[in-house]
């Protein structure tokens, strides 16, 4: 199996950095998974709605390429947006784990930049997932996600994990 994690922007903070190669390196005994980043773009301040459309329609484009060269019958693509499903880490655990069952052995979790994902790339996801009805700046959610996928595969190995 393959994960990859798309988004927006690089990290510029230390303190993320840390945090994501720690669970890249502690995910790496289970699963293959890889970073991708596509540019971001600047948003100016008090930015009107056909600019932030605009900025998003921008980095959907990047995300739609990388798209269209990894979907096959064997992808999956999670969109992380505030409107999806919640779901908990066993059910997390549970899905990651029926799709491996399934034949889809190359799972893409999409993360939107600061004004989110685009119409088109969240229409091309398979899943629609929330963390929460709370905003979290995009750098954060990339190490709460990797965390979280880390934690899925604990579960389904039957090692333990803190609830």
């Amino acid at each position: 199996m393959k994960i990859t994690i798309l988004c927006a922007g690089k990290i510029k903070e230390k303190y993320f950095e840390a945090g994501i190669a720690e669970y890249t390196k502690r995910l790496s005994r289970y699963t293959a998974i890889e970073i991708k980043q596509v540019q971001d773009e600047k948003t100016p301040d008090n930015a009107s709605e056909a600019e932030e459309e605009k900025i998003k329609q921008a980095e959907g484009a990047r995300m739609l390429d990388f798209l269209k060269k990894a979907k096959g019958s064997d992808c999956y693509v999670f969109a992380l947006v505030i409107k999806g499903k919640e779901i908990d880490s066993v059910e997390l655990s549970e899905k990651i784990s029926e799709l491996t069952v399934s034949g889809k052995s190359h799972l893409v979790f999409i993360i939107g930049g600061s004004l989110g994902l685009s119409d088109e790339v969240i229409a091309e996801s398979d899943y629609k997932l929330s963390f929460s009805k709370l905003t979290f700046p995009h750098q954060l959610m990339r190490l709460i996600l990797l965390e979280q996928i880390y934690r899925a595969f604990r579960i389904k190995m039957g090692e333990p994990y803190h609830k």
